[in-house]
């Protein structure tokens, strides 16, 4: 889908805290902190975490695939076909990014801890 990996970094990187970085096995990592909240290689294919019982619920409703390497992890991969999928990968990457944020904020009221970023 030309264009595609343009257009979700366009959207994304407008969101608080979100940073973009070369991924290590190629294309772009978005990042709020430390934390990876997904990454697009090429214009085709999003790759993003989830904690496993997340991932589990996304790929029953149909909403995106097991991982394309790591089928049993909580990531999941969801390829852009058609220019609906950008909106649905930018919707995927927004629900990872607002648990990231509810984790972030845990650990920064939870006594005992630091005011640091998760690691």
């Amino acid at each position: 889908m030309h264009g595609a990996r343009e257009q979700i970094a366009k959207t994304i990187l407008t969101w608080e805290g979100i940073t973009a970085h070369p991924h290590r096995f190629g294309g772009t990592e978005f990042r709020l902190g430390q934390r990876e909240i997904g990454h697009i290689h090429g214009d085709t294919l999003v790759d993003i975490p989830f904690p496993k019982k997340v991932r589990d619920e996304i790929v029953a409703a149909g909403r995106a695939e097991p991982h394309h390497v790591l089928p049993r992890s909580g990531w999941i991969s969801f390829h852009l076909r058609q220019p609906a999928d950008v909106e649905q990968a930018i919707s995927l990457l927004r629900q990872s990014f607002e648990l990231a944020l509810k984790q972030r904020s845990r650990r920064k009221t939870s006594p005992g801890t630091s005011a640091k970023e998760p690691a």
